[in-house]
């Protein structure tokens, strides 16, 4: 391979991901206006996995990853979603169709789709609605504590529970806690004195533990939730396997959960940073916040990143890029980008069109649960705003990530409960 120039921004550096959004924003932006495909070095993993790959192409522009996106006869996602070199064991496990490519996406897509049906959607937006008022409810006049653990991943995590069917206490109390370890395995502060390695190790075989009970459970005695209806799911005679139905309930609780989860810290901190957005925001809040949700998507953009590899030689945005090569698309720095969006270093709640990256860059990989996203920021941020107009956020604890824009912790002052009538 012939050598390539340095990039106007290192992002295989951790002191890179260490930073804020923002901070790294300005890296992303030299990337987009010098160096906008660009070949990094490898970033050290936190897993200790090795491999004979030596790099990755950076792909930057909102345009570039929608050609990736859109391209999966060049550009495969079989050789794993993430920048980190996880092990093909854990592949399956912890990304499920998110790894995989043509003929085996399709068919697996098009199964679980079955399970998703209107009326499963209806019931789910519906008891969104319920669980949205109950976490908002259970704030009271208590004025501090941790945003994220009061709030932004309590919704979301009673959302999946109800989705999966799981209903027992402690095996939900422990799913929060296997969830939360696998996106934040790469930060020291939510590490501790684990190693991540066997960390991941531990929190494969629990899911699957997990995972596999539910479903021996629901064939002995199917109900009306999901991991029913992906057992009765059925095209042209087919049917999903365990190990499929197993790894799909994996993903859901990790992906369904932390998208959601971080996308409503983000926005709470944004509403905090840029009060003339919340009062305009509140001035006609049925009115604007579908386009506020959207902008809070925007602006957090909770998936900072995911990877594709060249299935053969190709061309992009210039640059040669041979067969095996890894392409990483950082949506972060495509929601960014001045060619589609007009100033889009502003927090605006009414932007509108807003065609993000928030839910991926189109094409076949793009994200189910993206309408019931949707669903729980609207339900959440009408309650919280209603309830509680002034509440404020102080200084976040960002998760180290070169896959997520995740906040760990996040103080609150609630201040005083707004009395509503209903």
């Amino acid at each position: 391979m012939a050598v390539n120039p340095e990039p106007v921004t290192d992002l295989s550096e951790m002191k890179f991901w260490s930073t804020s959004p923002q901070e790294r924003e300005l890296g992303f932006a030299r990337l987009r206006a010098e160096n906008p495909v660009s070949w990094q070095r490898q970033p050290e993993s936190t897993l200790g996995a090795t491999t004979d790959n030596q790099g990755f192409w950076a792909v930057v522009r909102y345009a570039d990853i929608a050609a990736v996106s859109k391209a999966p006869d060049r550009f495969c996602s079989g050789q794993g979603a993430r920048l980190d070199n996880i092990p093909p064991e854990v592949l399956d496990q912890f990304e499920s169709f998110l790894a995989m490519d043509d003929p085996r996406h399709g068919r697996l897509r098009r199964l679980v789709s079955r399970a998703f049906t209107p009326r499963q959607m209806q019931q789910i937006a519906a008891s969104i609605q319920v669980d949205a008022r109950r976490v908002i409810d259970e704030l009271g006049d208590q004025r501090d504590g941790d945003f994220v653990d009061r709030v932004s991943k309590r919704l979301p995590m009673m959302t999946i529970l109800r989705m999966l069917g799981v209903t027992d206490d402690d095996v939900c109390l422990r799913l929060a806690d296997l969830t939360e370890g696998v996106v934040t395995y790469s930060d020291p502060v939510a590490l501790g004195d684990r190693d991540p390695a066997e960390m991941m190790g531990d929190l494969m075989t629990a899911f699957h533990e997990i995972a596999g009970a539910t479903v021996e459970r629901v064939r002995k005695h199917p109900g009306d939730d999901l991991v029913s209806d992906l057992v009765r799911a059925e095209v042209d005679g087919e049917k999903l396997t365990h190990e499929e139905i197993v790894a799909f309930f994996t993903l859901l609780s990790i992906a369904g959960n932390d998208t959601t989860k971080q996308t409503t810290s983000g926005a709470m901190l944004a509403l905090t940073r840029y009060p003339d957005q919340r009062r305009v925001l509140l001035s006609n809040l049925g009115e604007l916040i579908k386009d506020g949700v959207e902008e809070f998507i925007r602006w957090v953009t909770p998936v900072a990143s995911m990877c594709r590899t060249a299935s053969r030689d190709t061309v992009l945005g210039g640059k040669q890029i041979q067969e095996g090569q890894k392409l990483a698309m950082f949506y972060a720095s495509a929601n960014m980008d001045g060619d589609v969006f007009e100033d889009p270093q502003v927090f605006n709640v009414r932007r509108n069109p807003n065609p993000h990256f928030g839910f991926g860059g189109g094409g076949p990989h793009y994200c189910l649960g993206s309408s019931l996203a949707r669903v729980s920021l609207t339900a959440l941020f009408v309650e919280l705003l209603s309830r509680y107009p002034d509440l404020q956020v102080g200084e976040p604890h960002w998760v180290l990530s070169n896959n997520l824009n995740g906040i760990l912790r996040l103080p609150m002052e609630t201040g005083k409960a707004a009395v509503l009538t209903r």
